[in-house]
C-alpha cells in the first residue's frame, strides 16, 4: 500500500484524462458563442446599411433599387448563409401629436422581394425618444431577422432567433415615395 501511495507514474495522464473533456466542452462552447456574436453583429450592420441607403434617397426610390439595397445589405452576412435572413424596411410617418402611421413596408426573404409585414396606415411602435425627435416627419425603420442554427449543439442546441432594428430620418426631409 505504501508503494502504491508513493507511486507517481501516470498521475499526469490521469489528471489530463479528467480535465480534457471539460476543456474541450469549454473550447467548443466559446467557439459557438463567438460565432453567434459575430452573426448578431453582422445582422446589426446589415440592417443599419439597409436603412441608411434608403434614408439617403431623395424623394423617390424604385423597387429595383430597393431590391439592390436588400441584396447589398445581405452580402454583409458573408460567409454565413442568407437563407435564414429576412430584411424589412418600413417608412413610418410620425404626426405632430406623436401618433404613427405606416406609409409603406417592403421585405426581402430568401431572394424574394415583396410587401412587408407592416400594413399601410397601421400604427407602428417607435421608441419614445425617436417619436419625440421625429414629430411631424418620417422615419425609416430597417429590421433584420436571422435564425441562427448552432454549429455543434454543445453550448445550446436550439435555433436562436436574432432580431435587430435601426431607425433613420430621411436625409432630404419629407417622405420617400416607393415606385
Amino acid at each position: 500500500m505504501r508503494r502504491l501511495r508513493l507511486a507517481e507514474a501516470g498521475t499526469a495522464a490521469v489528471e489530463f484524462a479528467l480535465v480534457l473533456p471539460i476543456m474541450l466542452m469549454l473550447y467548443i462552447g466559446f467557439v459557438e458563442v463567438s460565432a453567434l456574436i459575430s452573426v448578431d453583429r453582422k445582422l446589426q450592420s446589415a440592417a443599419g446599411a439597409l436603412g441608411d441607403l434608403v434614408a439617403r434617397s431623395d424623394t423617390t426610390i424604385a423597387a429595383a433599387t430597393l431590391t439592390d439595397y436588400f441584396q447589398a445589405a445581405g452580402g454583409i452576412m458573408t460567409p454565413h448563409p442568407t437563407d435564414d435572413l429576412r430584411q424589412v424596411v418600413t417608412q413610418v410617418e410620425v404626426r405632430a401629436d406623436g401618433s404613427t402611421s405606416v406609409r409603406w413596408s417592403r421585405q426581402y426573404v430568401d431572394g424574394a422581394y415583396g410587401v412587408g409585414p407592416h400594413a399601410v396606415d397601421s400604427s407602428f411602435v417607435l421608441p419614445t425618444a425617436m417619436r419625440d425627435i421625429a414629430r411631424g416627419k418620417f422615419v425609416i425603420v430597417a429590421e433584420g431577422y436571422y435564425d441562427y442554427p448552432p454549429l455543434y449543439g454543445f453550448a445550446f442546441d436550439q435555433t436562436i432567433n436574432l432580431y435587430r432594428e435601426n431607425f433613420f430620418m430621411p436625409r432630404f426631409g419629407g417622405s420617400i415615395t416607393l415606385n
